[in-house]
């Protein structure tokens, strides 16, 4: 494989990595930065940043360690005795993020599709099962294929609304006041530091196995760039509709306008990412605990996804709205320390 499809291939990864369910159905956007209004949009801007800055010093450290989990990242970055602290709270913070994933599986069938919430999360879960054991393979080859498909859908989406509502599309881009309090700002922060601490998971072991570092450091870029681009016309479009907040899924809300075929095709598409992370964070996940416990592959698995069968029983908007935001503050600490750390020479 040459540097430009590998560089593909892990900017691809990074974004799936991200786009869980929140991320694809509009909910942690709206949540995040939608609700600030002009200010969501600066907030997407220093998100992308620190995604590219962040995200590619996580994969560099990572390769540079040879860390095979999280477990040795942490661990670099705090010291053993507070690292042991930390990897418990990734393990604690990916379950749950794994579980609202799931849950918004389970939400998509039920409010999209008329199907029960419990059938949108077994067959989730049963497909995942199939998948995780085929390892880190299978996990790039479903990203090559869904990313681009994403990107595209949300161009698509995006240029439409802009043609219909030119002056909605843009007002969104420039304060016209400012706001009450500084939440807007702690906001990106927080948003990235949640992401990358359950993105640990996927983005630390891809690291290792990559190891060209010119490859980590131009796919990371690429992936920062493509999820503050995929975040800015997700933000533009849901603003247009302030009624599709209230939604679990608004972003199916404001596809609903174009026809039942565009928004069957975006119901496949959101599936689809769904799917990828729980894949992602499955794996990664069991790999941890595999190593940890010392505990068959197989075996850890089926242990993760009961878990997180039973956590995705809470909803989906109940677990995105109160986990996600406190998941961030929390999470700023390991975002600092990641800022803060230089990587070995």
């Amino acid at each position: 494989m040459n540097k430009y499809s590998s560089i593909f291939l892990l900017a691809a990864t990074y974004i799936g990595t991200i786009v869980g369910a929140g991320f694809a159905t509009g909910k942690e956007i709206i949540v995040f930065f939608s609700v600030y209004g002009n200010y969501g949009t600066i907030g997407i801007a220093i998100c992308g940043f620190l995604f590219i800055i962040a995200g590619t010093k996580m994969m560099i450290i990572s390769s540079r360690i040879q860390a095979y989990s999280y477990k040795e990242l942490n661990n670099y970055l705090f010291g053993h005795r507070i690292g042991q602290v930390v990897n418990l709270f990734v393990f604690i913070v990916s379950i749950s993020i794994t579980s609202v994933i799931l849950s918004g599986a389970g939400a998509l069938f039920h409010e999209q599709l008329g199907f029960s919430y419990q059938f949108g999360i077994i067959v989730t879960l049963l497909l995942c099962y199939i998948v995780v054991l085929k390892g880190i393979k299978g996990i790039l080859a479903i990203n090559a294929y869904l990313v681009p498909m994403l990107i595209m859908f949300t161009v698509f989406i995006a240029v439409s609304i802009w043609n219909h509502y030119p002056y909605n599309f843009f007002e969104q881009i420039f304060p016209d006041q400012l706001p009450n309090n500084i939440s807007w700002f702690i906001s990106p922060f927080s948003y990235t530091a949640f992401n990358l601490m359950g993105a640990q998971v996927i983005l630390v072991p891809l690291g290792n196995e990559i190891r060209d570092e010119h490859i980590i450091k131009w796919g990371g870029f690429w992936g920062g760039f493509g999820l503050m681009f995929l975040l800015l016309m997700s933000h533009f479009s849901m603003s247009v509709f302030p009624e599709t907040f209230m939604y679990e899924i608004p972003m199916a809300e404001v596809v609903k306008y174009f026809g039942t075929l565009i928004h069957y095709f975006f119901l496949f598409v959101v599936y689809g990412e769904v799917f990828n992370t729980v894949v992602g964070n499955v794996f990664g996940i069991t790999r941890q605990l595999s190593a940890t416990f010392n505990l068959q592959y197989r075996h850890a698995m089926l242990i993760i996804l009961l878990i997180i069968f039973i956590m995705g029983q809470a909803g989906y908007g109940n677990l995105l709205t109160i986990l996600y935001p406190l998941f961030g503050y929390i999470g700023l600490i390991f975002l600092i320390a990641l800022l803060y750390k230089k990587p070995l020479d």
